[in-house]
């Protein structure tokens, strides 16, 4: 008899893993806080516009996502595998915009150790962007797996807890936007 894992296991383990990443950010937003009421070489960072855009890319991939599921649950193959890679191509999209962002500050001789302001921001963006890599490969093997409807019942618990996972990237890259602006 095969060794079989219970649904809610991947659930459990995804929600941990999630917490994981809850408190790493949360260590990061608390160093922000506390060197930025310490400091006396705070410069704030101008946000480039195109993290808003940004943004609005990595929504979108949010609802190409739920459409994806929605696919296969009506066992579309077809239609799963097209909002599945969608969804694939806006990830992609939204971190070469984190890149072009990078790109619009350094234009501007904003880098890393420009001040504390600016550390702050790549490190914030590139640890998001890292993660969001994460689940992006995340998707790419949910699509290279479910190539047949014989395989669609196996992903259900697979692209549940892979959505958990991209719908938590995307809350936050709204918390950390708003942690940016708010006088970064």
């Amino acid at each position: 008899m095969p060794w079989s894992v219970p649904p809610h296991a991947y659930h459990t383990g995804m929600w941990i893993g999630i917490a994981g990443i809850v408190m790493i950010f949360a260590a990061f937003t608390s160093a922000l806080v506390v060197r930025r009421g310490l400091s006396t070489d705070w410069a704030p960072t101008a946000l480039p516009p195109i993290l808003f855009l940004n943004t609005a890319v990595l929504a979108l991939s949010s609802v190409t996502l739920e459409l994806s599921r929605r696919s296969l649950r009506a066992r579309s193959g077809l239609a799963f595998a097209r909002w599945i890679y969608l969804t694939v191509a806006l990830g992609l999209a939204f971190v070469g915009g984190q890149l072009e962002a990078w790109e619009e500050l350094a234009s501007r001789g904003v880098y890393l150790a420009s001040n504390p302001s600016s550390s702050f921001f790549y490190l914030l963006t590139a640890a998001h962007g890292i993660h969001l890599l994460g689940g992006i490969a995340a998707l790419l093997v949910l699509g290279f797996r479910t190539r047949t409807l014989a395989a669609f019942p196996r992903q259900g618990v697979a692209i549940e807890v892979t959505s958990i996972y991209w719908h938590f990237m995307d809350g936050l890259w709204i918390y950390l936007l708003i942690l940016l602006m708010a006088r970064l």
